[in-house]
This record gives structure tokens, C-alpha cells and sequence, in this order.
């Protein structure tokens, strides 16, 4: 939640005596804060005691950090240098302490004359700036510091109460500063109107709106901030529920055409023809699905599932039964690779099922047709006739579906494979060539933990795949420390050749392409190895390939593949590597999901820690898909202490995409989950967090699915309007579409 209306004055206005223009500027530029409700759902990371001091020796490197801490000793020392050769540079070197670690903070030339003056041993003072290590000491250079006196006037004002407030801040903007200026505009937050229902409020023994912003920026016991996170979390996980709980309804008045598969028709016939029987889960999300695709409203449901877990057939089940109720089926796939493949693999798994209209098809039969941006006029213009005219029962595309050209002749499921990859607009505009609406099937091969689909898919019900087919092999995953351990480097080239000479082959994927212009030079001055290893551009799919073929792999069929390719040449590239032409494909993630080649035993990741976890496990997904065992290598440079090293670590230790998953979400924090990457705007979550407020996630979504059922215009709660018409701002109205 974000604005309430008395609340919209621009910062600027009420408060230019306090802020002034540069420090709006600041706060709208940096922070994202551009009224006096913004600042007041500006909360504190955390609060310090006014009679304890921080840990010192948990500071984390190179961040911005705020800390509270008492002068030690400060020493004034003159140096010479080429700006004063007299040795009249001055450095001043001043140790804090928090009774247990030491930091060093260091001032040079004019800047000394005021630190020395204030920060005398014994003073206690907020400092903040940036954690750098020299001489293996971690110091803070020329950091900000507010001096915490009681004498003061200003001091005790500001500073009242036992807890002090540390904001997220900016290198431009210190926290005492943010304190400040919301300090000035607290008053406001009696104007907040409340979006909470009384009824709900008083049940669960919540505060008012108003009292929890002014506990959460000027406590006075922890109590308080207790109970102001309890409030503030209610509102951001309700409001946002009460948005889902409002599409999901107004997506239940629609109506849909009902649609049963015939007992004895291209199902029953596709199931005979199956070599292996369906999984337990796939039996049971199947059933999930048909029992949908008979109501007389649109199915909303997302189907998840481990790498391999067998979406595509519990999906193709789907788009059957459909064709046998007479409809047509679309699957939308993010990639021309992609789009193709599964039209491949379609084919192949339905046989002459796949013929229909054709000399041999069966009896039974219909026609499969893909459609992308880049297909001949002739093979397009045949495609869009035998969709108009329902020739083609099922078809497979990239964006080229949506285009106003492509008609159906009666589309009754939409099937969207990798759901982050499109907005809500793509996905509404497919839907809209139904002649009612159709019925839609979301697949993502990111396992999502409970709670962030009930966050950001929950205007779908949700069917789990969490059991592999029988049949697909462990992949047994390593990280190799190139930088540390040159020869792992050596040895996992020699691994490829092994698989390779055991008659499988294998993928090498780069982060990059490579025929891009280079970052210009890093930093000047002396880099750690971590530095170094993130400062230089990511390796190359065009480098690494040419590399591989006159080095380690000389004499193994090496071929590249990347998503700059003309489309006719990528397809020709993967079929030879599906037909075991081509050793060693050189990629980058444009294989990352849906390509299968059960040949494929090996994958050496180059520049590991440059990807993300879901999106490392995603390509892990790529080898083991047949009777052999796969191999998994995560090449870094990263030193082994380095968070990144650490992110590697976790992927190779296990291959529970959903275990995965949360990891992932912890590291990365929900912001860039729930929003971050939609068109700029910040997450709409301040203080809920995904993982850890399971509970309050539920019982909101509850709560919302309650009060919409009874009153779904919600004309007895103007406070929640507002704030629902501010969650659901413009730069964010496809927020809850894209995960």
C-alpha cells in the first residue's frame, strides 16, 4: 500500500523550509519518494539503542551502512604528498568501538578540522558510509556522522525516546537526514485512512493505521514496533490479496464454453498410444485440469513443476481433450527455440495423431501447426488458414500469435509456458480471440514456494508436479573455482571429452554473446580477486567456442547457438544437435528451458555466479533427461568467502527446485520478486516478507476471498479503495501479472 489521499501532497510544497528542493530531489531520485505518504511508508531497516552499541564486526563489505558507536582515540597525522609536499597534508584517524570490535574512520585535508573538533574519545555519534578494508583493517572513509547529545536542543528533539530509527538510505542522503524530515511530516499520519475493516481490525487485535505509523518511526519500546509490523503487514498482504481475490472473482462471472473429452477420442487415443504410464502427480494435476475445463467459467490455474517433471505431456493431455470437444488449443512460448522445440516434441509424442487432413493421419486425427515472427509467407499464410478454419486443432507460437491478423476459428484453452516471461497484456490479448473466454493454463519450470504464489499468482489455483518420470537420471552437480584451482578447470574439459567419447555430448553455456562492445576498463588502482572476477565482462559464447575447438575439445564437433541467430539457423543448429550430429553445443540461455535432448549427459556453466539460482537449476534441467547420468559444472572465479560462491554452493548441494527456490528468494529479496523488474516500480511490499509471513499471507488471502465474496464493488470500504487504486497504480497495473 502507498498513498492515501490526504497524504498526496508532493514533498517538495509542505515541506521546503525543512527539505528544500535538492533534498526532495534526493528523495524522489534515489528513494523513490515523492509525497508525504511516501515518506511516512518509509520505514526503518531496523532500530538501535540508545544504550547499545552496534556489532562492528558484522558489518558487510562495500555496503552503506549506519552505525551507532563511541569514539575511542582520534590522532591527527601529517603526511606529504604530491598535493602538499611540505608534508602538510593532514589525515585524521579516529577508532570507534562498540565495546567488543574496533572500526577506523579516516578524514583528509580540510575535512579534518570539524571531526576533530567533535569527535572527542567518549562521544557517541550515528556514522554512516560506505565499509571498505584497508590494510586489512575495515575503515570508513570521510563517513557522515550526527553526534548523539542530550544538551542539544535539536538532539533531544530528534533523537526522543530510547530506540533510534536507522532508514534505508543513500550515499546521497544519510539516515538522520530521512529521520528528520519525517519526524516534520509525522503529524500527517493522522490524516491516513484506514484500509482495514473495522470488524477485521478489531478481530485481530490490530492497531489503528495511524498509531502504527507513528510506533514504527518514533517507538518507544519494542513492544511498539512490534505491534506497528503486525498492523503494517496486515495491510500489505490484505490489500494485495483483495486485489487477486477481485480478479479471480470478476474472472468467475465470465462465461466459457464447457469442454469434455469424448471417451473414445483423440485422448483415449493419445493415452493408448503412451509408452510409459503417468506419474501419481501427473494423473492427479490431470484431473485437476479436466475437472476445470468442464465448468462453464475459464480455468485460471498454474501449473508448476520441477525441470522434467513432465508439464509439457500433462499439458498436450489438456490441449487434447479440448480438441476433442470440439475447441482449438494455443501454447504461447517465449522463444522461437522454444516454440519450436515443443512443436517437435508435440509431433513426435502424437504420431499420426498429429496428421489430421493428412495422407496416413488417423481417423482421429488433427493438425499441429506452429506459427513465429519469422516463418515464409506461404508457410504462415497456411498456418493462419488452418487456424481460421479449424484445420488445426492445436497451435504452437511465439508473440506472433497475438497479432490482429491470427483469427481461431473457436479457441477454448490457452496454454502459457513460462509465465514471467509475459505481461498481462499478451496473455489478455491471446484470451480475447476466444469467441467466449477461454480457458487459460499457466506453466512455470520455476518452482515457486507456497507463499509467492499465493502473492503473486493468486488470481490462479495452483497444481504442483513435484515427482520426476521413472527413468530420468540424478544430475551430479560441482562448483569449479577456476581462479583458486586452474587444474579443476582442466579436468572438467576432460570430463566433456569423456562424456563425448562415451557416445553422449554435451552443453557449454556462456552469459554472453560476445560480439556486443566490451564494458570500457574497470576502476583504476589496486582490485581484490573479487573485483576482478566481477569487473571483467562475463565470457562469450563466440570466445569460449572458438577457445574450446582449437584447445581442450580440438576434434569434437563444436557449434554455437544464441538468441541473435536468424531463427532458420538456430533450428537447424538444434536439430543437429538433437540428432547427435554436434558434440558440444556452445549457448547461451536461450536453451534454458523446454530444450530436450536425453543425449545430452554434461553442462559446464562458464561465469556461474553471473546467473541466478532458479536460472542455474533451470539450465541444470537441460542434461540427465535420459538413462544416463547427468553432470552439472558451475565454473567461478569468485573467491570462496564471496556471497556469490556461497549462492553456488547451495545449487550444487541440492536439486529441489522449490528448496531452491526459497534460498533464491532470500538472497534476492522479495522487491525483485514481487515487482522490482515491472517497468521500474518499486515493490509494493515494505515490511511483509514472503517467506517468513507465511501465515498472515493465508490468512489475509482469506480474509480477502471473504470480504469480496460479500461486497466485490467494495462499497462499504472507501479506505481500502483508495489504497487498492494505489497498489494498482498505473506503472502497475500488470504487477500481479508478472512474477
Amino acid at each position: 500500500m502507498d498513498l492515501v489521499p490526504a497524504l498526496e501532497e508532493p514533498l517538495q510544497q509542505p515541506l521546503k523550509s525543512v527539505l528544500g528542493p535538492a533534498t526532495a530531489k534526493v528523495m524522489a531520485e534515489h528513494l523513490g519518494l515523492h509525497t508525504v505518504g511516501d515518506l511516512l511508508h518509509h520505514y526503518p531497516r531496523r532500530y538501535e539503542e540508545r544504550g547499545q552499541l552496534t556489532h562492528l564486526a558484522d558489518l558487510p563489505m562495500d555496503e552503506h551502512v549506519t552505525v551507532v558507536a563511541q569514539v575511542a582515540d582520534a590522532r591527527l597525522h601529517s603526511f606529504a604528498s604530491a598535493k602538499a609536499p611540505r608534508g602538510k597534508g593532514q589525515r585524521l584517524e579516529v577508532t570507534i568501538t562498540d565495546g567488543s570490535g574496533r572500526l577506523q574512520l579516516v578524514f583528509f585535508g580540510s575535512g579534518v578540522h570539524k571531526p576533530h573538533k567533535d569527535l572527542l574519545p567518549g562521544t557517541r555519534a550515528m556514522f554512516a558510509g560506505k565499509v571498505s578494508v584497508f590494510n586489512r583493517r575495515l575503515q570508513l572513509a570521510h563517513p557522515a556522522y550526527e553526534l548523539l547529545r542530550a544538551d542539544a536542543e535539536e538532539s533531544v528533539e530528534t533523537w526522543a525516546g530510547a530506540l533510534i530509527p536507522l532508514y534505508p538510505a543513500t550515499a546521497k542522503l544519510e539516515s538522520w537526514k530521512i529521520g528528520k524530515a519525517i519526524q516534520t511530516v509525522l503529524p500527517h499520519a493522522q490524516e491516513a485512512i484506514d484500509p482495514l475493516p473495522d470488524s477485521l481490525r478489531a478481530g485481530r487485535g490490530l492497531v489503528s493505521l495511524p498509531e502504527a505509523l507513528l510506533k514504527i518511526h518514533r517507538p518507544h519500546t519494542k513492544a511498539d514496533i512490534d505491534d506497528a509490523r503486525a498492523r503494517l503487514k496486515w495491510d500489505e498482504a490484505f490489500v494485495l490479496q483483495v486485489a487477486l481475490a477481485r480478479r479471480r472473482h470478476a474472472d468467475a462471472q465470465l462465461p466459457a464454453v464447457p469442454r469434455v473429452p469424448a471417451a473414445d477420442g483423440l485422448l483415449a487415443a493419445f493415452d493408448a498410444r503412451l509408452p510409459f504410464t503417468l506419474t501419481e502427480g501427473q494423473r492427479k494435476v490431470s484431473g485437476e485440469i479436466f475437472d476445470d475445463l468442464a465448468t462453464d467459467h475459464p480455468m485460471h490455474r498454474l501449473l508448476q513443476g520441477e525441470v522434467g517433471s513432465g508439464k509439457t505431456l500433462v499439458a498436450l493431455r489438456a490441449m487434447l481433450a479440448v480438441v476433442d470437444a470440439g475447441g482449438q488449443a494455443a501454447l504461447l512460448a517465449p522463444t522461437e527455440v522454444l516454440a519450436q522445440q515443443h512443436h517437435r516434441s508435440v509431433v513426435e509424442m502424437m504420431g499420426e495423431l498429429a496428421e489430421g487432413g493428412m495422407l496416413g493421419g488417423s481417423e482421429r486425427a488433427t493438425k499441429v501447426v506452429v506459427l513465429t515472427g519469422s516463418m515464409g509467407t506461404a508457410a504462415r499464410r497456411q498456418a493462419l488458414l488452418d487456424l481460421v478454419t479449424g484445420e488445426a486443432g492445436i497451435v504452437i507460437g511465439t508473440h506472433a500469435l497475438i497479432e490482429d491478423k491470427v483469427k481461431f476459428h473457436d479457441l477454448g484453452l490457452v496454454v502459457v509456458d513460462e509465465q514471467h516471461r509475459f505481461g498481462v497484456e499478451q496473455r489478455d490479448a491471446l484470451r480475447s480471440k476466444g469467441k467466449q473466454p477461454p480457458h487459460l493454463l499457466v506453466m512455470t519450470a520455476t518452482p515457486i514456494p507456497r507463499t509467492v504464489a499465493m502473492t503473486v499468482f493468486g488470481d490462479l489455483e495452483t497444481s504442483v508436479l513435484d515427482q520426476l518420470p521413472a527413468g530420468r537420471s540424478p544430475i551430479a552437480s560441482h562448483v569449479v573455482p577456476a581462479a583458486d584451482k586452474p587444474h579443476f578447470l582442466a579436468r572438467a574439459w576432460e570430463r566433456v571429452r569423456e562424456e563425448v567419447d562415451n557416445g553422449h555430448q554435451a552443453y557449454v553455456v556462456c552469459p554472453r554473446i560476445g560480439d556486443e562492445e566490451d564494458g570500457k576498463g574497470g576502476r583504476a588502482g589496486k582490485k581484490s580477486a573479487e573485483d576482478e572476477a566481477e569487473k571483467r565482462p562475463p565470457l562469450a559464447v563466440l570466445d569460449i567456442a572458438g577457445r574450446l575447438a582449437e584447445g581442450p575439445l580440438r576434434g569434437l564437433g563444436v557449434e554455437v547457438l544464441h538468441g541473435r541467430m536468424p531463427p532458420d539457423d538456430k533450428d537447424a543448429v538444434m536439430r543437429r544437435f538433437a540428432a547427435g550430429d554436434t558434440d558440444v553445443l556452445v549457448a547461451t540461455t536461450v536453451i534454458e528451458v523446454g530444450v530436450n535432448v536425453p543425449n545430452a549427459t554434461a553442462m559446464v556453466i562458464m561465469d556461474a555466479d553471473r546467473f541466478g539460482v532458479s536460472q542455474l537449476h533451470q539450465l541444470r534441467g537441460r542434461v540427465g533427461r535420459g538413462s544416463a547420468a547427468g553432470l552439472c559444472l558451475l565454473v567461478s572465479e569468485m573467491p570462496e568467502a564471496s556471497a556469490a560462491r556461497q549462492r553456488l554452493n547451495a545449487v550444487a548441494s541440492t536439486l529441489d527446485g522449490f528448496e531452491l527456490s526459497r534460498i533464491d528468494l532470500e538472497q534476492r529479496r522479495e522487491g525483485d520478486v514481487l515487482g522490482q523488474a515491472q517497468s521500474g516500480a518499486r515493490s509494493s511490499l515494505r515490511v511483509l516478507a514472503v517467506i517468513e509471513d507465511e501465515e498472515v499471507i493465508a490468512q489475509a488471502r482469506e480474509e480477502a476471498a471473504r470480504l469480496v465474496a460479500a461486497d466485490p464493488e467494495l462499497t462499504t470500504l472507501p479506505g481500502l479503495r483508495t489504497a487498492l487504486d494505489a497498489l494498482l497504480d498505473e506503472e502497475r497495473e500488470q504487477y500481479l501479472e508478472k512474477g
